[in-house]
């Protein structure tokens, strides 16, 4: 990259723009409508635009809104680009765990192709084996395997729910390219170092860690406390996620700062591959506790401030922290050094 160029960059990365809502407001699709005017075009006509989003699991209710995907899906549209929306597969029992299932999910979410107006893939293939190995660069990872999205794609818009993530006090854009593009090998990679740790004082043996577990790595004999074989665990963390007394916690095999590492590797490699045909949306409403993959009961923790458009992922996760602020996430989520996904971003060059 010659000098120029990396001005060019840095004028990207740097370049955020904010969309903020009524709060009072019915409908915060006007909102978002006024953030894509402002941003630049990543496709032109006759292009294939890959639109990232995560469309919830089942018995979830804080995903987005599919009425904020059309909007997007009618911006490429009206410029005569080919759209289609996709995200992947998932470790865990539920709703995304197969392309059929997942689709099935979407539909039930609100996510219809008549309504969306394109197509909806998973973009790891019907199997699971539609991925690919990419370059990584770091501490952990020498490549990642993602999702083989890259050669038939022309551009992509990273639509990203800002909100909580238990092993990453939060998650947006970061998260969305690294869990987001990942293979189902690559999230248990990923997620290698979660395991739980079962607090007895809080369990009252209720049985759903182990009817939740994908895996049957927690076992409960009746009226007895749960057991957890950590050689089948894949950290998929469900158990800690669903436990309706709060009696899991993450038990690090290391620390949460590898996870963060990990997930700012995969992401970063995934970046490698879209940068300068990407645009990046974060959607800084309905800020809950943890991510949309947990169904039931999901607190919002912070009220609703817009909608934050960008050119990098670092940048626009920094500009929706900023503006949502870090004390949410620190109380919901205390201990969590939620820091390490900007440092280590930094550091290795992302």
């Amino acid at each position: 990259m010659n000098q120029n160029n990396n001005a060019n960059h840095e004028i990207k990365m740097k370049d955020i723009l904010y969309s903020p809502v009524d709060q009072s407001a019915a409908d915060y699709v006007p909102a978002l409508r006024s953030l894509l005017e402002k941003m630049t075009c990543p496709s032109s006509a006759g292009e294939r635009v890959g639109i990232k989003v995560h469309w919830g699991e089942r018995g979830n209710r804080s995903f987005l809104s599919p009425a904020y995907v059309r909007e997007i899906v009618q911006w490429q549209l009206g410029r005569g680009a080919k759209p289609y929306v996709f995200d992947t597969t998932v470790l865990y029992s539920g709703g995304r765990r197969t392309a059929a299932e997942s689709l099935r999910t979407a539909r039930e979410n609100g996510y219809d192709e008549n309504y969306l107006g394109c197509e909806i893939i998973v973009a790891d293939g019907s199997d699971g084996r539609s991925v690919t190995d990419i370059t990584a660069h770091g501490n952990h990872f020498a490549t990642v395997q993602v999702a083989d999205v890259f050669k038939d794609t022309d551009a992509f818009i990273i639509f990203s729910h800002f909100k909580g993530h238990m092993a990453a006090s939060f998650g947006g854009a970061i998260k969305n390219l690294s869990m987001g593009f990942a293979s189902r090998a690559q999230k248990q990679r990923m997620h290698a170092d979660v395991h739980p740790e079962l607090i007895k004082k809080s369990c009252i043996k209720c049985g759903l860690c182990s009817e939740v577990c994908p895996t049957g790595a927690t076992r409960q004999d009746p009226e007895e406390y749960p057991e957890f074989d950590l050689e089948m665990c894949i950290g998929c963390a469900q158990c800690i996620g669903l436990c309706p007394e709060v009696a899991l916690r993450i038990l690090w095999e290391t620390d949460d700062l590898v996870f963060q590492e990990k997930l700012v590797e995969t992401a970063a490699a995934v970046w490698k591959m879209i940068a300068g045909k990407t645009i990046l949306i974060n959607a800084c409403i309905r800020i809950t506790a943890e991510c949309d993959c947990w169904p039931g009961h999901n607190p919002v923790i912070a009220p609703d401030y817009g909608f934050v458009g960008g050119y990098h992922p670092l940048s626009i996760d920094e500009a929706s922290l900023e503006r949502v602020g870090k004390e949410p996430f620190e109380k919901t989520h205390p201990g969590v050094n939620w820091d390490r996904q900007f440092t280590y971003a930094r550091q290795i060059g992302m």
